[in-house]
């Protein structure tokens, strides 16, 4: 079973995070979401989301490509949590792209995948806030 694994806050679920997973699950047998804690989020990301992370992660076990969700707490556990889970691939948005080439290292395949260019959860906020003068979260 080929196993793939990428990371985010998935707030404001939308078109282009499904894209984004139906991909990541194309690359394999087994999709797992490690999913920003809100403190996570807060604390280290410097954001505060819309939806909690409960409601965020019942959202993505919602969604056909997920197999599994898991907390993100921190920016190291991502080496831990390729072994852990016996991860084949590792799969981001192409906006990070070098930043986890040190995971190849781990006998990861590391794949940055176009973001749906159209979209994001910045813009979605911006749209709806921006217009009030009241951007939250970005």
């Amino acid at each position: 079973m080929k196993r793939v694994i990428t990371y985010g806050t998935f707030d404001l679920l939308h078109y282009g995070h499904i894209n984004l997973l139906r991909r990541a699950k194309e690359m394999g047998d087994y999709l797992i979401v490690a999913l920003s804690t809100d403190y996570f989020n807060e604390i280290d990301k410097g954001k505060k989301t819309y939806f909690s992370y409960e409601q965020r992660k019942q959202l993505l076990e919602a969604v056909r490509y997920v197999d599994l969700v898991i907390p993100e707490e921190n920016w190291e556990q991502k080496i831990n949590d390729m072994h852990e889970y016996h991860i084949d691939t590792f799969v981001m948005g192409d906006d990070w792209k070098g930043k986890f080439d040190f995971l190849r290292d781990e006998g990861v395949d590391v794949v940055y995948l176009p973001r749906t260019p159209e979209i994001s959860t910045t813009k979605i906020k911006t749209d709806i806030y921006g217009k009030k003068g009241l951007i939250i979260g970005l």
